[in-house]
């Protein structure tokens, strides 16, 4: 018969798929926090419209349950470091997805320095080289609450459990930084490649040039 659960999607697509602006943004958060595919950013982005949402909805509320569910949501948001103790719904409207973004597993190992680029903090999580309150972690996404987040470091028997291992010692490069091209503005073309085929347009044309008259033959004298 197959399996009668229905499956639904964990995150929502952007409403347009071509913004110039939205995809900028996306590419710098994707570049920043060392994600994987824009699936990745679009599930917090709709766990945050989520919270969003519900604290909208708590607001308009001033029932004895509604009283009760503020409570646990900002509860929630506190222990996994988000919010602080003491926030009001009107803090859960201002996060942005980037406070959900740094409490990411990946996240915390490349800040504590435990690796050297985001891409490599993700790595040693999917090799299975990082334990959380003593228990091996290997999604990168998991979110630390704040009482996990001491207990955070390397196996016990692995090899990057070393202070002196080669990975852990080699001082990372700073990147250079990336020099905006003529291209990168939507509407100018490039450099014209190749020799040109004529004058550039709006020069002016060159005189016409008259053939050169050849001279004229000389008649033979005529004899006496």
């Amino acid at each position: 018969m197959g399996d009668p659960r229905t499956f639904k999607a964990k995150f929502q697509r952007p409403g347009h798929p071509w913004q110039a602006k939205r995809i900028e943004e996306e590419r710098i958060i994707i570049n920043e926090y060392g994600l994987k595919t824009k699936r990745e950013l679009w599930k917090f982005t709709t766990r945050l419209k989520g919270f969003a949402d519900q604290a909208k909805r708590l607001t308009a509320l001033r029932t004895e349950q509604a009283q009760k569910e503020k409570k646990q949501l900002l509860a929630r948001l506190s222990r996994i470091g988000i919010l602080s103790t003491g926030a009001v719904l009107d803090d859960v409207l201002a996060l942005n997805v980037k406070n959900l973004l740094d409490r990411r597993l990946q996240t915390l190992v490349y800040k504590k320095g435990l690796a050297r680029t985001p891409t490599q903090a993700r790595q040693y999580i999917v090799h299975g080289h990082i334990i959380v309150n003593n228990k091996k972690t290997t999604a990168p996404s998991y979110i630390v609450p704040i009482s996990e987040e001491p207990q955070l470091a390397f196996v016990s028997n692995s090899t990057l459990a070393n202070t002196e291992h080669p990975e852990r010692t080699i001082k990372s490069k700073p990147k250079p930084a990336r020099v905006p091209t003529p291209r990168d503005q939507r509407g100018q073309r490039g450099p014209r490649r190749g020799p040109m085929r004529g004058p550039p347009r709006g020069a002016a044309k060159p005189a016409d040039k008259k053939p050169a008259e050849k001279p004229a033959a000389k008649k033979p004298e005529a004899k006496s």
